[in-house]
């Protein structure tokens, strides 16, 4: 993203480093005044010598420092620049990351997601089974009824649909009630109001739900299709409720943003997407209204006086200025003319000059690690006639040489090369700092390359010609593997090169080869990740607030539904099978947040995962934002995707 044009903005660095001491430097002013003063002087007087003391007023010019008159302090006007124009306001129109910065500012929070967690903003608290506001019911369930099946399927009752019962045993229906088990929950909004004055209801929140489920509108339908309904209970209440058989681990967010149906009513689900009242303009519950939308340019935002929260917002203004050009964006930050650079506009490799500009006092960077993490997969079990003993040797079924070759890697280079040291290195599909983390419990595989030589070695993989690559025991063929990824990502050309060259140290032959994105990403049994048929491969996986271990359970290998796999839509690429892990990840995928199965479930998952590692964990990728120094109460956060979430609160120090 960075190119030739660094120097100018090391110029422009340089250059407001010295205006910044310019303006530091007391002013001065010429001044005429009268001085008074007494003076002795010697005279001669009569012949004899005397001391004779007089007043005398002199006229001098001096330089003398000026306190400058203070001035009034202005409106707190905030510019945000971005990379991108948002494509709509509508919130089921889009979902890019632009849209959701701005829509931070026109729809309340209902709830946030800081630090891998959830908490309440905008509803009074978000329900949950120890308060009571949450409850799990057992209701019986007949032919003809909707649950869900114990694959996790919306079906309709009938006989041989497989059901998890309330006593937690899976049954074929054979025409009896069967008692199931769903889950409701009860929200509460706080009193809010919309930017024409008119009263937030829970209405308006059923109308939202009514609105996702209508097939015009192209946002999920996943939990609309598993819920049994969804209803006001008072004027600021409403309660949700699961379909038998969904025992959802987020119920407790399952609350619909509230939509204004006084304005929106109007119009039919397929004409909110065009609307100019849904996308361009929208009447909103959050802290600012948007005035301007000048396109390709700009999005101009005012308080909204009736917000809810008193003595909110802190700024007069928001300014959103689309800036594509990243080293435009970073100048204009240094030049002031921005006062945050969102993480649409900036990445890792700006971070050398926003180090600077933050050792010269002209910008704070935020550097935060995210939930997107990068990894190398191992092809355990490939598919068809790719490997496993037919078109190659069974390279990595033998646990050792996947753990062997994980100490060959050099993670840590990678995070301080690539990433400026701004990351860490990962050891589970999680980062260390989430709660379900199970620290001191984990399988660390530490930088080892004589340790990595020695276990290759009582794996029987061992260099018997001298020509530095070991051999397969079986077969004698070089330890001679691919490695493959996407084309057009320098990151991901620096971490494979730093691979290749560790795993020579360990006698691995690792030859690299880069793919477009929808060949290396494309399904099976053509696509080469998906389709099984490769030796290494390295791309990023998204985590969150729920550790995502149903990537690696056998459930999920791809490959044909008829042979007995996950389908070739699904998502365990490494074909690696473990009892053990499926077992400990069922058990939390199974139970709520909260309970001992969820939280010891997902780490003994962890544990195996770290033991077995049938991917090399890599390193979590950086969000990188930038803000002026005056700019109060910004931040970057882990698991809030927009780092505008509070602009209710972000402040400008005059």
């Amino acid at each position: 993203m960075f190119n030739t044009k660094k120097w100018a903005l090391v110029a422009l660095l340089v250059a407001l480093g010295a205006v910044v001491l310019a303006a530091c430097t007391p002013t001065t002013e010429t001044v005429t005044v009268e001085v008074t003063r007494v003076v002795t002087e010697t005279v001669v007087e009569e012949g004899q010598t005397v001391e004779v003391t007089r007043v005398v007023t002199e006229t001098v010019v001096e330089q003398v420092e000026v306190e400058p008159e203070e001035e009034p302090a202005g409106p707190k006007d905030l510019i945000v620049c971005m990379a991108q124009e948002p494509d709509t306001m509508y919130p089921y129109g889009g979902s890019m990351l632009a849209a959701s910065a701005v829509q931070h500012a026109i729809y309340e929070n209902n709830f946030t997601t800081l630090s891998y967690d959830y908490q309440a903003q905008g509803l009074e608290k978000l329900p949950s089974l120890a308060d009571g506001d949450a409850v799990v019911e057992s209701v019986e369930v007949n032919a003809g009824d909707t649950v869900v099946d114990a694959a996790g399927n919306v079906v309709t009752v009938e006989e041989g649909v497989s059901l998890t019962t309330s006593d937690g045993e899976t049954v074929e229906f054979a025409g009896d009630p069967v008692m199931m088990d769903r889950i409701v929950a009860d929200f509460t909004m706080k009193p809010r109001v919309w930017s024409d004055g008119t009263p937030v209801t829970a209405n308006d929140s059923v109308y939202s739900f009514n609105v996702n489920a209508d097939p015009d509108t192209p946002a999920t339908k996943f939990t609309v299709e598993r819920t049994t309904s969804y209803e006001a209970t008072g004027d600021l209440s409403t309660r949700w409720t699961g379909l038998p058989g969904y025992k959802d681990s987020t119920f407790f967010i399952n609350f619909w943003q509230p939509f204004p149906e006084h304005v929106w009513g109007a119009f039919s689900a397929a004409e909110m997407l065009e609307a100019e009242e849904t996308s361009r303009l929208p009447v909103g519950d959050g802290p600012f209204a948007i005035q301007e939308w000048i396109a390709g340019d700009s999005i101009r935002l005012t308080p909204n006086e009736f917000y809810y929260q008193e003595g909110l917002p802190y700024l007069d203004s928001v300014t959103y200025k689309f800036i594509p050009d990243t080293n435009q964006l970073i100048a204009q930050l240094l030049s002031g003319a921005c006062d945050i650079g969102t993480q649409d506009g900036m990445d890792a490799g700006q971070a050398p000059f926003l180090i600077e500009a933050e050792n010269n006092g002209l910008l704070t960077p935020y550097f935060q690690t995210g939930t997107v993490y990068e990894h190398i997969d191992f092809g355990v079990n490939s598919y068809g006639d790719y490997g496993d003993g037919i078109g190659r040797p069974d390279w990595f079924e033998d646990v050792r040489v996947r753990q062997a070759m994980t100490m060959c890697t050099d993670r840590q280079s990678m995070v301080d090369n690539i990433l400026f040291g701004r990351s860490e290195v990962i050891h589970t599909y999680i980062p260390s700092v989430h709660p379900l983390y199970p620290s001191g419990e984990l399988t660390e595989w530490p930088y080892d390359v004589e340790g990595a030589n020695a276990m290759l070695d009582e794996a029987g993989f061992v260099d018997g010609d001298g020509d530095g690559i070991r051999e397969d025991p079986a077969t004698g063929t070089p330890f001679a593997v691919t490695l493959g990824t996407t084309t057009g990502n320098e990151m991901r050309q620096q971490l494979t090169q730093i691979f290749k060259e560790n795993l020579l140290e360990c006698g691995v032959d690792v030859e690299l080869y880069y793919l477009p994105s929808s060949e290396w990403f494309a399904d099976g049994p053509d696509g080469v990740l998906f389709g099984r048929r490769f030796d290494l491969g390295e791309f990023a996986w998204l985590t969150g607030v729920e550790p995502s271990c149903s990537l690696y359970i056998t459930d999920s290998i791809t490959g044909p539904e008829e042979e007995g796999f996950g389908g070739w839509g699904n998502s365990n690429n490494t074909g690696w099978s473990n009892e053990d892990f499926d077992a400990a990840c069922k058990r939390a995928l199974g139970a709520l947040p909260g309970t001992e199965d969820y939280e010891q479930g997902h780490i003994d998952a962890q544990i195996i995962f770290s033991e077995q590692v049938p991917v090399i964990p890599l390193f979590l990728r950086l969000k990188v934002a930038a803000a002026r120094p005056n700019v109060l109460n910004f931040g970057v956060d882990p698991t809030q995707n927009s780092e505008m979430y509070n602009i209710f609160e972000i402040d400008l120090q005059q």
